[in-house]
């Protein structure tokens, strides 16, 4: 048997390591899909278009946007999981991606963590308690003092059992000790206009598009969700001043993921874009459009976020006894 040199070895197995060397060196090398489980138009598709372009011009290689809707993202996010860690298909999830495993357990059929690869938190999109600008109600104390004065007589809207208004409901129902009657509606903007008539009594409420019904005198704020008052809103006290300390952290949320495996130098190369992107002062004007918040964080942070984000809903939902149907 003849003897095989060192060297002559070490080349060798040089030869079959390059391959995957070379293929981290290379990312991106082709078209990177972004998984959205909700349907084109509503805030989260429109911060991953936002993204995509940007991030398309700083990696080289088109980021383009794919909507998987259907089960409150659950379509899109089995999608992802089961992906190849490639880092070619990724997932712009929001609260839902922590949520649904709650209410649904082993028939989400992910895990929030275990099944992928934090990115980065792209953006987090406060919430304001609004109520019909007529309403007997002027502050959150007002509401309150009425769901204790006559329990079950106050209700909150929201587009859907488990979505964030209904969280944030139930979560400030649980911290002030009162009961209210949730009532979900098939979408926002049903449920709104029921407040505005009167009909419900409030809703925590995306902050987009607030403004004008607030000029038109057909809504008013009683509280924003947000760490620091809102010049749109001014004189409307945050949800801190009302006595409901660090609601702020429960606001609704958009990040990014990759399927669990994905490399970590090919996990930086997105965060790096992603940051990137989250600086440019047009993206900074077009998330604060949407009335979002711009993050920006690293891997780790993120992940963190998604353990206390976990956390913090999983105590909500058994205390609220909040169900999937």
């Amino acid at each position: 048997m003849k003897k095989i040199s060192f060297a002559l070895l070490l080349s060798a197995l040089s030869i079959f390591a390059a391959p995957a060397s070379a293929q981290t060196a290379a990312y991106p090398n082709q078209t990177i899909k972004v998984i959205i489980g909700f349907a084109a138009g509503g805030p989260t598709d429109v911060i991953g278009r936002i993204l995509a372009q940007h991030m398309t011009g700083t990696l080289g290689q088109s980021v383009v946007v794919e909507n998987r809707t259907g089960a409150n993202s659950l379509i899109g996010t089995r999608e992802v999981a089961k992906a190849k860690p490639d880092g070619y298909t990724l997932l712009l999830a929001s609260l839902s991606h922590n949520v649904n495993p709650l209410l649904l357990k082993e028939k989400a059929e992910y895990e929030p963590l275990g099944n992928f690869a934090p990115v980065s938190l792209v953006a987090n999109l406060p919430l304001v308690v609004v109520t019909a600008y007529d309403a007997p109600y002027n502050s959150l104390a007002d509401l309150i003092a009425k769901a204790k004065s006559a329990p079950d007589t106050l209700s909150y809207g929201s587009a859907g059992n488990g979505g964030s208004a209904h969280l944030a409901g139930a979560l400030m129902s649980t911290v002030a000790g009162i009961k209210t009657l949730h009532v979900p509606f098939r979408g926002n903007a049903p449920a709104l206009t029921e407040v505005m008539a009167g009909r419900v009594s409030f809703m925590f409420y995306p902050m987009i598009g607030i403004a004008n019904l607030v000029a038109d005198k057909r809504l008013k704020v009683l509280a924003v969700g947000s760490g620091k008052p809102l010049p749109d809103f001014p004189g409307v006290p945050t949800m801190d001043q009302s006595g409901f300390k660090d609601f702020e952290q429960t606001a609704p949320w958009v990040g990014m993921l990759a399927p669990a495996g994905t490399p970590e130098a090919v996990v930086n190369t997105l965060n790096r874009a992603m940051k990137l992107a989250l600086q440019q002062p047009e993206v900074i004007q077009r998330m604060k459009d949407l009335g979002a918040t711009p993050i920006g964080d690293t891997p780790a942070e993120f992940k963190a976020f998604l353990i206390s984000d976990r956390e913090r809903w999983a105590k909500v939902i058994e205390a609220s006894g909040i169900r999937a149907d």
